[in-house]
């Protein structure tokens, strides 16, 4: 295994972010290549522990000469997020400076090709970190983005143009559910992984051999090291599924038995009043319409003083908030509904 050390300079004089790229060489020239990064949303740390359990298993495979193809890890994706602290709160998903998501306004390209990238010399540490993270990981045939949610599943955001040949992908890392989307209006770091491609030969494109996705690793409060092993098992026998890696050891997975959703069914369910939420449903629970999803405690003791939310349609609960106070207008949960939503929402469900 190879370390750099990748330095992004700051806004100021004297500030620069750091963040460490680890790397294998792979022995097959023609084997897949794969990317993977971690905590973009710097305090969303599942993905950080899944992939500090893969690390060994990786060194193994290297030490026996079984890794074929190239393979790309940055474990703390996000500096700036990591260093952000405002009242004694991390601050990990908004840039403060640009109130700007770090998961937005990454470079879309017409092409994958490196030359097309933006100049940053003149823009801000997060644009510059945004297109060295797409120039790191640009023409890697497997590009995973490990996120996590609020409390939710594990589940994965696909491209329609991927689907269905990434199910041994899905059936491989163990996950529950899979949320097919097609447009990116907002720069995702998984939408300058795959539009790239959306206007080149098949033979560049090679949808069916490419593998890119955002991996909401369950909630966030989800890190421990039972889950992080799993995950990085899952990880592992992708890698081996795809070829990356050869392990004959690894039962290779074909069928996905979860549930496949357009983003358009997602139901995000504002809520109605501000309050205190109490749920009546967790992430998996299968519901119907009409069912009962919450109760806004917004006057407590009064009478009517508690307002409830309801299933607008059939479907499994994805994710729920994990905290229990909530502003009117703001989303109680995630509904992968079976039909098309009433609400739907195109390109990022939400910010």
């Amino acid at each position: 295994m190879q370390k750099t050390i990748e330095r992004i300079a700051g806004d100021a004089e004297g500030t620069v972010y750091e963040f460490p790229v680890l790397r294998f060489e792979g022995k097959d020239k023609a084997a897949p290549s794969a990317y993977l990064q971690a905590a973009l949303h710097a305090g969303e740390l599942p993905g950080v522990v899944a992939i500090d359990a893969l690390m060994p298993m990786l060194a193994k495979a290297e030490v026996e000469g079984r890794i074929r193809g190239p393979i790309t890890i940055v474990p703390w994706a996000n500096p700036i997020g990591r260093a952000q602290y405002h009242f004694g709160e991390h601050q990990g998903r908004f840039h403060l400076g640009t109130r700007t998501n770090f998961n937005r306004g990454f470079p879309l390209l017409a092409a994958p090709e490196t030359r097309l990238l933006p100049d940053t010399t003149l823009g801000g540490a997060d644009q510059r970190l945004k297109t060295r993270l797409v120039q790191l990981s640009l023409g890697s045939d497997i590009v995973l983005d490990l996120h996590c949610d609020d409390e939710g599943l594990a589940y994965l955001y696909i491209h329609t143009s991927l689907w269905p040949h990434m199910a041994d992908c899905a059936a491989a890392m163990g996950i529950d559910a899979v949320v097919l989307w097609s447009e990116d209006t907002d720069g995702t770091f998984e939408g300058a992984s795959i539009m790239p491609y959306q206007n080149v030969p098949t033979s560049v494109a090679r949808f069916d051999k490419r593998a890119v996705t955002t991996v909401e690793y369950r909630g966030i409060l989800d890190v421990d090291a039972a889950l992080a092993a799993s995950d990085a098992e899952g990880l592992y026998r992708l890698l081996v599924t795809r070829g990356v890696i050869q392990d004959p050891s690894v039962r290779k997975f074909e069928t996905f038995a979860g549930p496949v959703v357009p983003l358009e069914n997602i139901d995000m369910m504002p809520a109605p009043r501000a309050g205190a939420i109490l749920y009546d449903v967790k992430p998996g629970d299968r519901v119907k319409k009409g069912d009962r999803l919450a109760t806004i405690v917004h006057a407590p003791g009064e009478i009517g003083g508690r307002t409830e939310v309801f299933a607008p349609q059939a479907g499994v609960i994805l994710t729920r908030r994990s905290r229990r106070i909530i502003r009117a207008g703001e989303d109680l949960l995630k509904l992968a509904g079976d039909k098309k939503s009433g609400d739907a929402r195109s390109g990022t469900l939400e910010d």
